[in-house]
């Protein structure tokens, strides 16, 4: 399960939650981003510890461009409400994995 994220509750699911946040910056015309989907939704079901939310760049491009996305999808993982590590791209499971275990 993934909480979708907006403008209205980014601060609040983000930056002051007590889990670990890793977000998917993607868009629904974006073909690796719909391919990484199913992928993201297996970490979120198997890392309970972590919670995972979705932001759609095409809706909220002001918060992607706060973060420097770029490129699409990206995911960046927070602790403590601060970035700490990120991928670009379609990445296999082990590399997400790898990005939640730091």
């Amino acid at each position: 399960m993934y909480v979708e994220l907006t403008s209205q509750n980014f601060d609040k699911e983000v930056f002051q939650s007590e889990k670990p946040v890793l977000v998917d910056f993607w868009a629904d015309w974006c073909g690796p981003c719909r391919m990484l989907a199913p992928v993201i939704e297996e970490v979120a079901n198997e890392n309970p510890q972590i919670k995972v939310g979705k932001l759609n760049v095409s809706n909220y491009p002001d918060i992607a461009e706060k973060f420097g996305v770029m490129s699409i999808p990206t995911l960046i993982f927070f602790k403590d409400g601060k970035s700490v590590d990120a991928s670009v791209g379609l990445v296999q499971k082990s590399v997400i994995e790898k990005l939640i275990s730091e």
